[in-house]
């Protein structure tokens, strides 16, 4: 499985994943999935809005797709996206966690599972508690784990959650992670 980046966000998460897919190196070496609460039943208006400011392509997650390196892959509407060992997506109808599906904990554990210790997780704005207990899988296995300030996150409940149950190896404001995506992604230029 390839080193991969995951993402969860709800309340605010449309305009924080465009500042942070807008800042993201064009040669981001990494593989993006992402679980947004977004309420729609169609994700694909969600993806082409996305698209307009990501630096790279944006596609909607299907079932047995491979994930690949530079595009980011979005959970469809109402399906919970797992990520499995040989490297491509599941789509789960399971009951919904955190009162949603698609729920952050289920991809985030499932990437752990499938990724050890080449997982990046980073948790951003949110109204309620989802991706906390991922998180903390995550890094329990090795990965590493971005937070957004809750101070500055539009909605602070999801990104404090992840602190209190998880910690973080950075916790920094929206502006700054995808800087730190690439400074811990992108190929470091010798001297």
């Amino acid at each position: 499985m390839a080193p991969t980046v995951v993402m969860g966000c709800s309340a605010g998460g449309m305009s924080a994943l465009r500042t942070v897919l807008g800042g993201l190196d064009k040669g981001f070496p990494r593989p993006v999935v992402v679980v947004c609460h977004t309420g729609s039943e169609d994700i694909t208006t969600f993806c082409e809005l996305l698209e307009t400011t990501s630096t790279l392509p944006v596609r909607e997650a299907r079932e047995r797709q491979s994930v690949t390196t530079g595009v980011v892959h979005v959970a469809p509407s109402g399906y919970h996206l797992l990520l499995e060992g040989d490297g491509r997506f599941a789509l789960s109808v399971d009951e919904r966690v955190s009162f949603a599906r698609p729920a952050i904990d289920v991809l985030f554990e499932s990437a752990a599972s499938a990724c050890g210790s080449d997982l990046i997780g980073v948790v951003m704005t949110g109204a309620n508690y989802d991706g906390a207990a991922g998180l903390r899988t995550i890094r329990r296995r090795g990965g590493l784990a971005i937070v957004q300030t809750p101070a500055d996150a539009h909605a602070p409940s999801m990104p404090q959650a992840a602190l209190d149950v998880a910690g973080a190896d950075y916790c920094v404001p929206l502006g700054e992670i995808a800087s730190v995506l690439n400074q811990l992604c992108l190929p470091k230029a010798r001297p």
